[in-house]
């Protein structure tokens, strides 16, 4: 089904909504929310992927949408996700096709109060598309801890998740330093 967002402005991402209307005094929000509205918001962002980016892995990465977010890729729907303040990610791989591409994010802030703090509306934090190798470092894929620490000396210990998405085994070489 082709949905008609032309009427819809163009704006910049991050994005509050909220901010956008006038201070209302018995708002459901009250002062921790700043007496500002909330609701569900739509956005949508159309982006055109050559036929050879088809092969490769591709996911959207978003830093923060307050909050209950549904997020669609030419209108299969990703998932949902209900913090507001932690980052998240969604394979659009499978879903994509050569020339353009429409990502759908429908956000739900209407449950008011929820919580101590103004948070705004909407995709408030950055977005990325992010597109690599088949064989690649997985998202978040990097562990570096530090197990034993003393005074003169650190054990440094790093842990790396590596994606093939190759129908077959490949050989890589991977170089922390």
């Amino acid at each position: 089904a082709v949905f008609n967002d032309r009427g819809w402005r163009t704006l910049n991402l991050p994005h509050d909504w909220s901010i956008e209307h006038a201070f209302v005094q018995n708002a459901p929000t009250g002062g921790g929310g700043g007496y500002l509205p909330t609701g569900i918001g739509w956005y949508r962002k159309r982006f055109n992927l050559s036929k050879s980016a088809l092969s490769k892995a591709v996911w959207i990465e978003f830093d923060g949408v307050y909050q209950n977010s549904d997020v669609w890729i030419n209108g299969n729907h990703l998932g949902h996700y209900p913090s507001g303040y932690m980052s998240f990610y969604y394979d659009l791989t499978p879903h994509l096709k050569s020339g353009e591409n429409v990502i759908t994010v429908r956000e739900d802030n209407s449950r008011q109060p929820n919580t101590r703090w103004y948070s705004g509306s909407g995709i408030y934090r950055h977005v990325w598309l992010n597109i690599a190798n088949p064989v690649h470092v997985a998202q978040w894929g990097t562990y570096i801890t530090t197990p034993k620490v003393d005074s003169s000396s650190a054990t440094v210990s790093i842990k790396t998740k590596i994606n093939n998405r190759n129908a077959v085994s490949k050989d890589a070489l991977l170089r922390s330093i």
